[in-house]
């Protein structure tokens, strides 16, 4: 095996644990500090780190049609997207935020179906969403009593909202592509959701009641460095060297760590119930995704 495509395994593992574990320094991390200044400041100080080292690099400053349709992504994936996750897992423990977010691709696929030259739904796919549904049909159910407390539902939705808002952004850029540079595509990426964040927060008075606690600067830091920086680049190089439908499956490792590590670390609930319900929403995923090879393999 060449040095490269041991880096790449390596990379492909680092996405598996280290994405995995951000929704549990999220939940802890927004229970100290206000939830779109800690958003914000995870994106812009990951931005600076990649504009320093593109700077290094001497990448020149890409064209503005590029500059647009990153700042189009980040305020779609990043801003909102993001953003939405941070602010619903004030009530939502991070565990069950990771099952709402693998619903992603149920999504996605029926965004795609909507659009003239988006691809069609085949029974793979609609057996797949149906499993989906099923599973969070299993989550709901096992958090009943919760469903009357306000603050838990609106977490839910506005998680919900998230995921959507990110759908929207991954479908812009199946059908806008952009052939720059990915890590200069990131940083601006990142500037545009950190600057979004941040003016959100100050706009809600956040500055005057922002503390900085040990546990909150911990969570802030692992996400910038981890969560953020290493995370992406591992992401891009891995994407690079081996084959997308490799590097994909992190989306149903991540759920798995983050059920573990919120059970372990915060005491959150993991019953057979939701054990079940995060089998029966990744079973859903995967059949999706086979759904979408077939559906490839039709068009071409």
């Amino acid at each position: 095996m060449k040095r490269s495509e041991m880096l790449a395994y390596a990379a492909w593992i680092s996405i598996c644990i280290v994405w995995g574990t951000t929704y549990l320094a999220i939940r802890i991390g927004v229970q100290e500090l206000p939830p779109m200044l800690f958003a914000g400041l995870r994106w812009l100080a990951a931005a600076l780190i990649f504009l320093f080292i593109l700077f290094l690099r001497s990448k020149k400053i890409p064209p503005r049609k590029e500059i647009i349709h990153n700042a189009i992504v980040g305020t779609l994936l990043l801003g909102i997207g993001n953003g939405f996750v941070v602010i619903g897992e004030q009530w939502i423990p991070s565990g069950l935020t990771s099952l709402i977010i693998t619903t992603l691709p149920f999504w996605m696929v029926a965004f795609d179906s909507m659009l003239p030259s988006g691809g069609k739904l085949n029974s793979k796919i609609i057996s797949g969403m149906a499993l989906g549904f099923i599973g969070v049909l299993l989550i709901l159910w096992q958090d009943l009593g919760n469903l009357s407390d306000t603050s838990y539902l609106g977490g839910m939705l506005i998680i919900t909202l998230g995921v959507i808002s990110w759908t929207g952004g991954s479908v812009f850029t199946k059908y806008n592509k952009n052939k720059g540079n990915p890590f200069t595509g990131a940083c601006i990426q990142m500037l545009t959701a950190g600057f979004l964040q941040t003016i959100i927060g100050a706009s809600l008075g956040e500055f005057a009641v922002i503390h900085f606690t040990t546990n909150g600067v911990l969570a802030l830091l692992y996400l910038i460095f981890f969560g953020s920086f290493l995370g992406y680049a591992a992401y891009i190089y891995a994407i690079d060297h081996l084959p997308v439908s490799l590097v994909s499956t992190y989306a149903f490792i991540n759920p798995v760590i983050a059920l573990l590590l919120g059970w372990l670390v915060l005491n959150e609930d993991l019953n057979l119930k939701i054990i079940a319900a995060a089998a029966v929403i990744l079973g859903g995923v995967l059949l999706v995704k086979k759904g979408n090879v077939i559906q490839k393999r039709i068009k071409t």
